[in-house]
Parts: C-alpha cells; sequence; structure tokens
C-alpha cells in the first residue's frame, strides 16, 4: 500500500470471503472482481449483507466485536487480511463514503478536508490548501464554498455536507472508494449530484457503492452485484455478478430478475 502520490485506481477481488459477527456467518463465499476505474453498485435486500462486504474491503468491519473474516481480500494482488499487512495503511488506501453526511462538527470546512492529510503528517500550509482547492474541486463543491473555507461544516446543507465528506474522503488520494447508501439521506437534486460526481470520480478511483435504489444503480454503475438470503438468519450470498446493463434487462437469474421487478425484497 502506497497512498499519496498519485492516485493509481486498484483492482479488487474477493475469493471465497465469509464474514461472522460472533457465531452469526452474515454472508458467505463471496467472489467477485471489481476491475479499476468503475463503479460497481451492490444491490439486494435488507439483511443480504451488502454493507457487511463493504466494510470488509477496508477492513471496518472486525472493529466490532467478534467480527472476522475469512478467505481472501486483494486489493492489486496484495491480499489486505494477511497478517503482515498494516491496517491503518490499508484503511488510508481505501476511503469510505456513510450513508449520512457526517463532517467533523467542529471542524471549519477547510479543517474538514484536510483532516485525513493531516493526520498523515501534513503540515505544509501550501500543501494543504492545494489540496483541499483540489479535492473541493473534484467533489463539485469549491465555487460553493471558496468564499467561507473557514466556517463550520456542519453549517452546510445535507447534498453539500456528503459532497464535503467525498472530497475529505479524496483529499487523501485513495485508490477506492467505498460508498454506503451515499444518497439516502438526500433530497432527489443532492442525490443527482452526488450521482454526476461519481462519473466524474470513476476516472480517478475504483468506486463500489451499496445502493437500495433500483434506479440510482442502473444510472451509476458500470457492473452490479446481487446479494440475498434464502431465508431470515441464512447468510447473504452473491447471486449474481455482471454489468448493470445485462443484470436491469436480461439477468441470469430468476431471482435477480424477481428482484428488479419488484416481485420481492
Amino acid at each position: 500500500m502506497n497512498p499519496g502520490g498519485t492516485t493509481m485506481a486498484k483492482r479488487v477481488s474477493a475469493s471465497n470471503v465469509t464474514a461472522y459477527y460472533g457465531a452469526f456467518k452474515a454472508i458467505e463465499n463471496i467472489n467477485l472482481t471489481v476491475e479499476p476505474k468503475t463503479v460497481t453498485a451492490l444491490i439486494g435486500p435488507s439483511g443480504c449483507g451488502k454493507s457487511t462486504f463493504l466494510r470488509s474491503i477496508n477492513r471496518m468491519h472486525e472493529v466490532l466485536p467478534g467480527a472476522r473474516v475469512e478467505g481472501s481480500l486483494t486489493i492489486d494482488d496484495q491480499d489486505i487480511y494477511h497478517r503482515d499487512v498494516d491496517v491503518t495503511a490499508v484503511r488510508r488506501t481505501i476511503g469510505m463514503v456513510f450513508q449520512r453526511p457526517n463532517p467533523f462538527p467542529t471542524m471549519s470546512i477547510f479543517e474538514n478536508v484536510v483532516a485525513g492529510l493531516k493526520l498523515n503528517g501534513v503540515r505544509k500550509k501550501s500543501i494543504l490548501d492545494e489540496a483541499a482547492e483540489k479535492a473541493l474541486r473534484s467533489a463539485n463543491l469549491w465555487d460553493e464554498v471558496k468564499d467561507r473555507l473557514g466556517k463550520p461544516g456542519a453549517g452546510l446543507s445535507g447534498g453539500q455536507q456528503q459532497r464535503l465528506c467525498i472530497a475529505r474522503t479524496i483529499a487523501v488520494e485513495p485508490q477506492v472508494v467505498l460508498m454506503d447508501e451515499p444518497c439516502s439521506a438526500l433530497d432527489p437534486i443532492s442525490t443527482l449530484a452526488i450521482e454526476d460526481l461519481m462519473f466524474q470520480l470513476k476516472d480517478k478511483f475504483t468506486i463500489i457503492i451499496v445502493t437500495h435504489n433500483m434506479q440510482q444503480a442502473a444510472r451509476v454503475s458500470d457492473r452490479t452485484a446481487f446479494f440475498s438470503i434464502e431465508k431470515t438468519g441464512d447468510p447473504g450470498r452473491l447471486i449474481e455478478y455482471d454489468n448493470t446493463q445485462k443484470i436491469f434487462s436480461n439477468p441470469s437469474v430468476k431471482k435477480t430478475e424477481d428482484y428488479i421487478t419488484g416481485r420481492f425484497g
């Protein structure tokens, strides 16, 4: 893992990934590969393990007591669960945007964006200034906030706050960006702004998004992975993974079609 420097989107590969919460098996034998500079949507009914799988990719799943992951997860062929891997470096390389905007409430807009860089030891004002402007421009937020960078980030609208969180995520130049239902708390106009942003960001990053919004998955993603469970209490499994156009127009598995057409879920 080599954070910083030129952003290089990475390939993410899961091989027989199984995740547990204590004795409960949340997902089982997930196998998929996400190519660099693409948007991949994870869809499926509630409780099927989409967010668990997403959090496994940046080793946030194991933060919970009793939680663990089996199998192999690689970022460009480096197994991020290998015992010699620095977990902090993994999380620095793989950015995360959460369901609800979560700017640091006591920090200004500027301080929010550069928080990760400062945590990594960057102190030079010219570097921080340049990185903040670059990240805010990339998040399509610069023109809206450039004259109030010293104001609290929490004072922005919900949609602006989420774009601020995306700016904070990409300021440290990760290689993969994970988004866990990033638009579920936003209005339709803010949602479209975030979706437009994803199109632009995939030129630099590998993006994986969890969404319950079928239209959003169809609009923003190159590939779609459909997760499901047989019955309550069973582990989530990957039912089908293919080009988004095929998933939504001609899925190979009937269960996928039933979910997409609203027959269940």
